[in-house]
Protein backbone atom coordinates (compact mmCIF):
# COMPACT_ATOMS: atom_id res chain seq x y z
CA UNK A 1 0.00 0.00 0.00
CA UNK A 2 1.38 3.56 -0.69
CA UNK A 3 2.30 5.51 1.92
CA UNK A 4 0.56 8.42 1.98
CA UNK A 5 -2.75 6.96 1.00
CA UNK A 6 -1.91 4.97 4.60
CA UNK A 7 -1.17 7.90 6.13
CA UNK A 8 -4.40 9.24 5.10
CA UNK A 9 -6.93 6.24 5.84
CA UNK A 10 -5.19 6.72 9.35
CA UNK A 11 -5.82 10.78 9.74
CA UNK A 12 -9.79 9.95 8.85
CA UNK A 13 -10.11 6.58 10.93
CA UNK A 14 -8.37 9.12 13.39
CA UNK A 15 -11.40 12.38 12.90
CA UNK A 16 -13.88 9.43 12.22
CA UNK A 17 -13.35 8.25 15.89
CA UNK A 18 -12.43 11.72 17.39
CA UNK A 19 -15.55 13.37 16.08
CA UNK A 20 -17.52 10.12 17.28
CA UNK A 21 -16.32 10.88 20.85
CA UNK A 22 -17.32 14.55 20.55
CA UNK A 23 -20.03 13.40 20.14
CA UNK A 24 -20.78 11.58 22.38
CA UNK A 25 -19.62 14.19 24.78
CA UNK A 26 -21.81 16.60 23.51
CA UNK A 27 -25.10 14.26 24.11
CA UNK A 28 -23.94 13.78 27.39
CA UNK A 29 -24.56 16.89 28.64
CA UNK A 30 -28.22 16.31 27.71
CA UNK A 31 -28.91 13.18 29.59
CA UNK A 32 -30.38 15.32 32.62
CA UNK A 33 -32.47 17.13 30.50
CA UNK A 34 -33.50 21.30 31.07
CA UNK A 35 -35.87 23.27 32.74
CA UNK A 36 -37.43 26.23 30.64
CA UNK A 37 -38.79 28.49 33.25
CA UNK A 38 -41.78 31.03 33.00
CA UNK A 39 -43.50 33.30 35.63
CA UNK A 40 -42.93 36.84 37.35
CA UNK A 41 -40.57 37.52 39.79
CA UNK A 42 -40.57 34.21 42.37
CA UNK A 43 -38.42 32.76 39.91
CA UNK A 44 -36.90 35.76 37.74
CA UNK A 45 -33.41 34.84 37.78
CA UNK A 46 -32.08 38.37 36.25
CA UNK A 47 -34.24 39.07 33.42
CA UNK A 48 -35.42 42.22 35.13
CA UNK A 49 -31.36 43.36 34.78
CA UNK A 50 -31.92 44.13 31.08
CA UNK A 51 -35.10 46.39 31.29
CA UNK A 52 -35.55 49.55 32.10
CA UNK A 53 -38.38 48.69 34.89
CA UNK A 54 -38.88 49.57 38.45
CA UNK A 55 -38.89 46.01 39.53
CA UNK A 56 -35.73 45.04 39.97
CA UNK A 57 -33.23 43.07 42.71
CA UNK A 58 -30.14 43.77 41.30
CA UNK A 59 -29.39 45.89 44.70
CA UNK A 60 -28.10 44.64 47.69
CA UNK A 61 -28.53 42.89 50.18
CA UNK A 62 -30.68 40.63 47.74
CA UNK A 63 -28.63 37.31 46.71
CA UNK A 64 -26.74 37.97 50.23
CA UNK A 65 -26.82 33.93 50.29
CA UNK A 66 -26.34 32.85 46.88
CA UNK A 67 -23.29 30.82 46.49
CA UNK A 68 -22.88 30.99 42.60
CA UNK A 69 -22.77 34.97 43.17
CA UNK A 70 -20.93 35.06 45.99
CA UNK A 71 -23.39 36.86 47.43
CA UNK A 72 -23.91 39.03 45.37
CA UNK A 73 -26.95 40.19 43.45
CA UNK A 74 -28.05 38.85 40.54
CA UNK A 75 -31.83 39.80 39.60
CA UNK A 76 -33.21 37.38 42.18
CA UNK A 77 -36.12 37.98 44.63
CA UNK A 78 -34.63 36.53 47.53
CA UNK A 79 -31.74 36.06 49.85
CA UNK A 80 -30.61 32.64 47.91
CA UNK A 81 -31.89 30.56 45.35
CA UNK A 82 -35.20 30.57 43.90
CA UNK A 83 -37.79 27.74 43.77
CA UNK A 84 -36.31 27.18 40.22
CA UNK A 85 -32.67 27.33 41.06
CA UNK A 86 -33.53 24.32 43.35
CA UNK A 87 -35.81 21.78 41.70
CA UNK A 88 -33.37 21.93 38.75
CA UNK A 89 -30.22 21.17 41.01
CA UNK A 90 -31.87 18.51 42.50
CA UNK A 91 -33.23 17.10 39.12
CA UNK A 92 -29.14 17.04 38.60
CA UNK A 93 -29.15 19.88 35.89
CA UNK A 94 -25.59 21.20 35.82
CA UNK A 95 -26.29 24.98 36.35
CA UNK A 96 -29.03 27.08 36.81
CA UNK A 97 -31.26 28.20 33.74
CA UNK A 98 -29.73 31.12 32.42
CA UNK A 99 -31.77 34.35 32.02
CA UNK A 100 -32.69 34.44 28.74
CA UNK A 101 -32.09 38.30 28.11
CA UNK A 102 -28.58 37.35 29.71
CA UNK A 103 -25.94 38.20 26.81
CA UNK A 104 -23.95 34.56 27.66
CA UNK A 105 -27.31 33.18 27.04
CA UNK A 106 -25.88 31.53 23.75
CA UNK A 107 -25.15 28.08 22.43
CA UNK A 108 -24.86 25.05 23.92
CA UNK A 109 -26.37 26.93 27.63
CA UNK A 110 -29.51 27.00 26.53
CA UNK A 111 -29.62 23.05 26.56
CA UNK A 112 -29.57 23.12 29.83
CA UNK A 113 -32.41 24.91 30.69
CA UNK A 114 -33.53 29.10 29.92
CA UNK A 115 -35.31 31.43 32.87
CA UNK A 116 -38.18 33.55 30.85
CA UNK A 117 -39.54 34.86 34.27
CA UNK A 118 -40.06 38.58 34.85
CA UNK A 119 -40.39 40.40 37.77
CA UNK A 120 -43.92 42.30 37.25
CA UNK A 121 -44.68 39.99 34.60
CA UNK A 122 -48.35 38.15 34.48
CA UNK A 123 -50.66 36.41 32.58
CA UNK A 124 -52.60 39.64 31.31
CA UNK A 125 -50.45 41.58 28.81
CA UNK A 126 -51.35 44.80 31.23
CA UNK A 127 -50.48 43.43 34.54
CA UNK A 128 -47.69 45.39 35.94
CA UNK A 129 -48.08 48.09 33.96
CA UNK A 130 -47.15 50.19 37.10
CA UNK A 131 -43.54 49.24 36.97
CA UNK A 132 -43.38 50.85 33.38
CA UNK A 133 -41.31 47.81 31.12
CA UNK A 134 -42.07 43.77 32.61
CA UNK A 135 -41.95 40.49 30.62
CA UNK A 136 -45.53 39.62 30.10
CA UNK A 137 -46.63 35.71 29.84
CA UNK A 138 -47.34 36.03 25.75
CA UNK A 139 -43.73 37.70 25.21
CA UNK A 140 -42.09 34.98 27.28
CA UNK A 141 -43.19 32.47 24.92
CA UNK A 142 -42.09 34.70 21.74
CA UNK A 143 -38.75 34.77 23.75
CA UNK A 144 -39.18 30.47 24.03
CA UNK A 145 -40.11 30.37 20.11
CA UNK A 146 -36.77 31.97 19.69
CA UNK A 147 -34.81 29.03 21.73
CA UNK A 148 -36.82 26.68 20.22
CA UNK A 149 -35.49 27.54 16.84
CA UNK A 150 -31.48 27.65 18.11
CA UNK A 151 -31.97 24.46 19.45
CA UNK A 152 -33.37 23.11 16.01
CA UNK A 153 -29.56 24.23 14.83
CA UNK A 154 -27.93 22.89 17.53
CA UNK A 155 -29.31 19.20 17.60
CA UNK A 156 -30.74 18.82 14.11
CA UNK A 157 -35.02 19.17 13.92
CA UNK A 158 -35.55 15.35 14.90
CA UNK A 159 -33.22 15.57 18.02
CA UNK A 160 -34.46 18.72 18.95
CA UNK A 161 -38.37 17.67 19.48
CA UNK A 162 -36.88 15.05 20.92
CA UNK A 163 -35.23 16.84 23.49
CA UNK A 164 -37.87 19.06 24.04
CA UNK A 165 -40.75 16.54 24.65
CA UNK A 166 -38.67 13.81 26.24
CA UNK A 167 -35.82 16.22 28.59
CA UNK A 168 -37.69 18.97 29.33
CA UNK A 169 -39.44 20.27 31.94
CA UNK A 170 -41.69 23.47 31.29
CA UNK A 171 -42.66 25.32 34.90
CA UNK A 172 -44.71 27.46 35.03
CA UNK A 173 -45.09 30.30 38.25
CA UNK A 174 -47.68 33.08 37.14
CA UNK A 175 -50.86 34.75 38.28
CA UNK A 176 -50.00 36.46 41.66
CA UNK A 177 -49.60 40.08 39.71
CA UNK A 178 -53.06 39.46 37.79
CA UNK A 179 -54.20 40.13 40.92
CA UNK A 180 -51.70 41.96 42.92
CA UNK A 181 -50.51 44.53 40.05
CA UNK A 182 -54.12 44.92 38.30
CA UNK A 183 -57.13 43.89 39.04
CA UNK A 184 -56.56 44.54 43.22
CA UNK A 185 -53.87 47.86 42.11
CA UNK A 186 -56.41 50.93 43.01
CA UNK A 187 -56.06 53.50 40.34
CA UNK A 188 -54.84 51.35 37.29
CA UNK A 189 -57.16 48.66 37.07
CA UNK A 190 -60.09 50.85 38.78
CA UNK A 191 -61.90 50.39 35.14
CA UNK A 192 -61.57 47.00 34.97
CA UNK A 193 -62.88 46.47 38.24
CA UNK A 194 -66.26 48.52 37.42
CA UNK A 195 -66.46 46.80 34.39
CA UNK A 196 -65.90 42.43 35.70
CA UNK A 197 -66.90 41.13 38.26
CA UNK A 198 -63.76 38.34 40.36
CA UNK A 199 -65.28 36.23 38.43
CA UNK A 200 -65.65 37.39 34.75
CA UNK A 201 -61.90 38.19 35.61
CA UNK A 202 -60.58 35.27 36.79
CA UNK A 203 -62.17 33.62 33.29
CA UNK A 204 -60.61 35.91 31.52
CA UNK A 205 -57.39 35.06 33.08
CA UNK A 206 -57.43 31.49 32.50
CA UNK A 207 -58.69 31.78 28.59
CA UNK A 208 -55.59 33.36 28.08
CA UNK A 209 -53.25 31.07 30.01
CA UNK A 210 -55.04 28.12 28.09
CA UNK A 211 -54.30 29.70 24.96
CA UNK A 212 -50.80 30.29 26.31
CA UNK A 213 -50.14 26.87 27.47
CA UNK A 214 -51.27 24.87 24.48
CA UNK A 215 -49.00 27.61 22.46
CA UNK A 216 -46.03 25.98 24.34
CA UNK A 217 -47.39 22.73 23.39
CA UNK A 218 -47.43 23.44 19.59
CA UNK A 219 -43.99 24.34 20.12
CA UNK A 220 -43.25 20.74 21.65
CA UNK A 221 -43.62 21.28 25.46
CA UNK A 222 -45.25 18.01 26.94
CA UNK A 223 -44.19 17.70 30.85
CA UNK A 224 -45.66 21.08 32.49
CA UNK A 225 -45.62 21.85 36.27
CA UNK A 226 -47.97 24.70 36.83
CA UNK A 227 -48.58 26.53 40.04
CA UNK A 228 -51.22 27.94 41.52
CA UNK A 229 -51.72 30.98 43.22
CA UNK A 230 -50.58 31.22 46.58
CA UNK A 231 -52.23 33.35 49.71
CA UNK A 232 -51.69 36.53 48.66
CA UNK A 233 -53.40 38.47 51.65
CA UNK A 234 -50.79 36.15 53.90
CA UNK A 235 -47.53 38.05 52.63
CA UNK A 236 -46.05 41.13 54.75
CA UNK A 237 -46.63 43.94 52.35
CA UNK A 238 -50.18 43.44 52.51
CA UNK A 239 -50.81 42.69 56.18
CA UNK A 240 -48.41 45.84 57.17
CA UNK A 241 -50.62 48.51 54.83
CA UNK A 242 -54.17 46.77 56.29
CA UNK A 243 -52.64 46.85 59.83
CA UNK A 244 -53.42 43.11 60.28
CA UNK A 245 -51.96 41.48 63.46
CA UNK A 246 -49.36 38.77 63.23
CA UNK A 247 -51.48 35.83 63.05
CA UNK A 248 -53.87 37.22 60.57
CA UNK A 249 -54.51 37.46 56.51
CA UNK A 250 -56.47 40.24 54.29
CA UNK A 251 -59.25 38.02 53.25
CA UNK A 252 -60.17 39.66 49.82
CA UNK A 253 -56.37 38.61 48.17
CA UNK A 254 -57.06 35.10 49.29
CA UNK A 255 -60.77 34.72 48.64
CA UNK A 256 -59.63 35.44 44.59
CA UNK A 257 -56.87 33.53 44.82
CA UNK A 258 -58.89 30.61 45.90
CA UNK A 259 -61.39 31.46 43.41
CA UNK A 260 -59.26 31.34 40.52
CA UNK A 261 -56.84 28.29 41.69
CA UNK A 262 -60.36 26.04 41.89
CA UNK A 263 -60.89 27.19 38.07
CA UNK A 264 -57.05 26.39 37.68
CA UNK A 265 -57.23 22.90 38.83
CA UNK A 266 -60.08 22.69 36.24
CA UNK A 267 -58.02 23.63 33.28
CA UNK A 268 -55.17 21.48 34.25
CA UNK A 269 -57.29 18.36 34.23
CA UNK A 270 -58.76 20.05 30.72
CA UNK A 271 -55.67 20.24 28.85
CA UNK A 272 -54.47 16.32 30.07
CA UNK A 273 -57.46 15.20 28.53
CA UNK A 274 -57.36 17.69 25.46
CA UNK A 275 -53.46 17.32 24.64
CA UNK A 276 -52.04 14.70 23.84
CA UNK A 277 -48.95 12.93 24.88
CA UNK A 278 -49.08 16.23 27.64
CA UNK A 279 -48.87 15.60 31.12
CA UNK A 280 -49.74 18.75 33.04
CA UNK A 281 -48.44 18.61 36.71
CA UNK A 282 -50.63 20.96 39.39
CA UNK A 283 -48.92 22.45 42.35
CA UNK A 284 -51.33 23.19 45.07
CA UNK A 285 -48.64 25.87 46.01
CA UNK A 286 -51.44 27.81 47.89
CA UNK A 287 -52.00 25.03 50.17
CA UNK A 288 -48.34 24.28 50.64
CA UNK A 289 -47.22 28.01 51.95
CA UNK A 290 -50.39 28.57 53.90
CA UNK A 291 -48.98 25.24 55.97
CA UNK A 292 -45.61 26.88 56.47
CA UNK A 293 -47.44 30.23 57.15
CA UNK A 294 -49.62 28.70 59.88
CA UNK A 295 -47.04 26.36 61.27
CA UNK A 296 -44.22 28.30 60.83
CA UNK A 297 -42.09 27.07 64.13
CA UNK A 298 -42.34 23.42 63.15
CA UNK A 299 -40.18 24.41 60.68
CA UNK A 300 -37.62 26.11 62.11
CA UNK A 301 -38.77 29.35 61.84
CA UNK A 302 -39.30 32.36 63.88
CA UNK A 303 -41.70 34.48 62.32
CA UNK A 304 -44.44 34.16 59.25
CA UNK A 305 -45.12 37.44 59.10
CA UNK A 306 -42.27 40.08 59.36
CA UNK A 307 -39.71 40.19 56.36
CA UNK A 308 -36.36 40.03 57.11
CA UNK A 309 -35.72 42.80 54.49
CA UNK A 310 -37.71 45.89 54.23
CA UNK A 311 -38.93 48.51 56.00
CA UNK A 312 -41.80 50.15 57.37
CA UNK A 313 -44.75 49.32 59.40
CA UNK A 314 -44.97 46.10 62.01
CA UNK A 315 -43.95 43.77 59.42
CA UNK A 316 -41.27 45.85 57.50
CA UNK A 317 -43.84 45.32 54.76
CA UNK A 318 -44.06 48.81 52.99
CA UNK A 319 -40.40 49.40 51.12
CA UNK A 320 -38.82 47.05 49.02
CA UNK A 321 -35.56 45.08 49.95
CA UNK A 322 -33.19 47.91 49.22
CA UNK A 323 -29.06 49.18 51.13
CA UNK A 324 -31.26 51.11 52.97
CA UNK A 325 -33.11 48.74 54.79
CA UNK A 326 -33.18 46.94 58.11
CA UNK A 327 -32.34 43.20 57.96
CA UNK A 328 -32.66 40.32 60.19
CA UNK A 329 -29.27 38.65 60.93
CA UNK A 330 -31.23 35.00 61.02
CA UNK A 331 -32.05 34.67 57.62
CA UNK A 332 -33.37 31.65 57.23
CA UNK A 333 -35.66 31.81 60.28
CA UNK A 334 -37.83 33.88 58.52
CA UNK A 335 -40.72 33.02 56.12
CA UNK A 336 -40.41 35.99 54.15
CA UNK A 337 -37.36 37.67 52.66
CA UNK A 338 -38.62 40.84 52.20
CA UNK A 339 -42.44 42.25 51.77
CA UNK A 340 -43.87 40.23 48.73
CA UNK A 341 -41.25 36.95 48.54
CA UNK A 342 -40.25 34.02 50.11
CA UNK A 343 -36.43 33.23 51.66
CA UNK A 344 -34.27 30.63 50.42
CA UNK A 345 -35.22 28.90 53.85
CA UNK A 346 -38.95 28.72 52.68
CA UNK A 347 -38.04 28.19 48.57
CA UNK A 348 -36.66 25.10 50.20
CA UNK A 349 -39.12 23.70 51.87
CA UNK A 350 -41.83 24.36 48.89
CA UNK A 351 -39.20 22.93 45.96
CA UNK A 352 -39.08 19.47 48.32
CA UNK A 353 -42.78 19.15 48.39
CA UNK A 354 -42.74 19.73 44.88
CA UNK A 355 -39.81 17.45 44.07
CA UNK A 356 -40.53 14.36 46.22
CA UNK A 357 -44.11 14.71 47.84
CA UNK A 358 -47.46 13.41 47.33
CA UNK A 359 -51.28 14.49 45.87
CA UNK A 360 -52.14 17.00 48.57
CA UNK A 361 -49.15 19.18 47.00
CA UNK A 362 -48.34 18.02 43.68
CA UNK A 363 -50.88 15.80 41.60
CA UNK A 364 -51.05 13.78 39.33
CA UNK A 365 -47.34 13.32 39.95
CA UNK A 366 -44.06 14.92 41.69
CA UNK A 367 -41.41 16.11 39.85
CA UNK A 368 -39.12 13.51 39.91
CA UNK A 369 -41.71 11.18 38.68
CA UNK A 370 -42.16 14.11 35.84
CA UNK A 371 -38.88 14.05 34.85
CA UNK A 372 -38.46 9.97 34.68
CA UNK A 373 -41.91 9.96 32.41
Amino acid sequence: MDRSYANAAVLVFVIVNLSFIVRADDDDDLKNGASYIFGDSLVDAGNNNYLQTLSKADIKPNGIDFKASNGNPTGRYTNGRTIGDIVGEELGQPHYAVPFLAPNTTGRTILHGVNYASGGGGIMNATGRIFVNRLSMDIQIDYFNITRKQIDKLLGASKARDFIMKKSIFSITVGSNDFLNNYLLPVLSIGARVSETPDAFIDDLLNQLKGQLTRLYKLDARKFILGNVGPLGCIPYQKTINQLSENQCVELPNKLALQYNAKLKDLVAQLNDNLPGATFVHANVYDLVMEVITNYAKYGFTTASRACCGNGGQFAGIIPCGPTSSMCTDRDKHVFWDPYHPSEAANIIIAKQLLDGDAKYISPMNLRQLRDL
